[in-house]
């Protein structure tokens, strides 16, 4: 599989002549590399902070103008990217997930930057940088994280006198003193859908769904790590100590702003989509680090996050690399924190200490300190397989099944294990299992 990803990356690194630049050193425009006029780069993304951060960087950089299309949500975003990849018109710069950042090498569309963002390396935490880099070659410059945490509604968690759970032992009693104080409330939802919440879950406990070593790829979703956190949640659905329901849905709004739900372990941008169904409920949340599988450890992986990438359909790869590289800079973070993002770079987070807390919890002061703190704990070496898309979807059918039948969560990953590793061979993989 290296090979295969290799030779896609190498196939389109040698269209790229960019000078290594750091985000504090001149652009290319600024040398007068561009003197016949404005170079225009075209760059695809989603969410509210980047439009202002195209606007800051055009207003600095008047000989590379950026042109920002909002393709759609990550998903969608890139399914574009391979479509428009095949027919030789992508952007030239895109985001992407992290979680779908191997199947766009793979496909060819995200380009091996390697030679131009080594001197980035520094500017990130291992884990977030390990995010955008496979076998040592870098394929896209992080823009945002999402490290996982507890977002609880610290009112309710008073009133009932529960406290906050800083193990995922002591979260199993915290439940179980809920339900008991509040037979209407309970003090989480397990839902079938969160592929990414759940990942984070078993990255968390050690699990590695992907791994791969020369050509042969390993998937370990029904590992030993995973399983053990499948059993865990499933003891808590058949006690009745969570929600097993889909997120976000009107009757799940109505429950969280009844005070009937009361913590959401996710990433940290969840205190925005929280705020965005509850408002009326700002001052009553807080945020806390994710309960620890050991106590003592703690350690957290990732759920959501993406890079920017420079496409393999790049004509202005030069200016494309220095755009994407601006993405480590404070100037681009400050503007991340404004729009309610948790910067990827360290710098950037090192900006949050002076901001505001989230809307949510405006009373929460040491709300960026927290987060900082969990920031630097996560995971490191986190890799996705190539068919996340896959994987995703059987997740998704699978335990929705499982808990729909009231069958085994463990029999859910299995058949998601199974779908994935065909998958991968029929795709011409050399796959083995954990």
């Amino acid at each position: 599989m290296r090979r295969r990803l290799m030779a896609a990356a190498t196939a389109t690194a040698t269209g790229l002549t960019l000078v290594a630049c750091s985000p504090d050193e001149g652009s290319a425009a600024d040398e007068g590399d561009s003197p016949e006029g404005p170079i225009t780069i075209d760059y695809w993304a989603w969410g509210t902070a980047q439009q202002p951060m195209v606007d800051a960087w055009n207003e600095a950089n008047p000989d590379i103008q950026v042109v920002h299309t909002d393709a759609g949500g990550g998903g969608d975003s890139s399914a574009k990217l391979v479509t428009a990849t095949r027919a030789e018109n992508a952007p030239d710069v895109a985001l992407v997930e992290y979680n779908t950042l191997p199947a766009m090498i793979v496909a060819g569309v995200a380009a091996d930057i390697s030679e131009y963002t080594g001197d980035l390396e520094g500017e990130y935490a291992p884990g977030v940088w390990s995010q955008a880099t496979f076998d040592g070659a870098s394929y896209g410059v992080p823009q945002d994280a999402g490290p996982m945490a507890m977002t609880y509604n610290q009112a309710r968690f008073d009133e009932l006198g529960v406290e906050v759970p800083t193990t995922w032992e002591e979260f199993a009693v915290a439940a179980e003193q809920v339900r008991d104080a509040d037979p209407d409330t309970y003090i989480a939802t397990f839902a079938p859908g969160e592929f990414g919440g759940f990942a984070g879950f078993a990255q968390q406990a050690g699990a590695e769904w992907w791994s791969v070593d020369g050509d042969a790829w390993t998937v370990g979703i029904d590992s030993e790590a995973s399983l053990e956190v499948a059993d865990y949640w499933q003891d808590l659905i058949d006690r009745d100590l969570v929600l097993a329901e889909p997120l976000l849905t009107p009757e799940w709004n109505a429950a969280l702003n009844a005070g009937e739900i009361l913590a959401w372990p996710a990433g940290l941008w969840a205190a925005g989509v929280l705020y965005g169904i509850a408002e009326p409920m700002a001052g009553e949340w807080a945020m806390a680090p994710l309960p620890q599988w050991e106590e003592g450890d703690p350690s957290v992986a990732f759920q959501g996050g993406s890079a920017v990438v420079v496409t393999t359909s790049a004509e202005q790869a030069e200016a494309a690399s220095e755009f994407a590289a601006w993405m480590a800079s404070e100037e681009a973070a400050a503007i991340q924190i404004e729009q309610g993002q948790y910067p990827a770079s360290l710098s950037g987070q090192q900006l949050t200490l002076d901001s505001e807390p989230p809307l949510l919890m405006p009373q929460q002061e040491d709300y960026w300190q927290v987060a900082a703190e969990i920031a630097a704990n996560t995971v490191p070496d986190i890799s996705w397989g190539p068919n996340v898309n896959v994987a995703s979807s059987a997740f998704q059918d699978a335990m929705a099944s499982a808990i729909e039948n009231d069958t085994p969560l463990s029999e859910a990953l299995a058949t998601t294990q199974d779908v994935v590793v065909e998958d991968m061979e029929t795709a011409g993989f050399t796959v083995t299992s954990d």
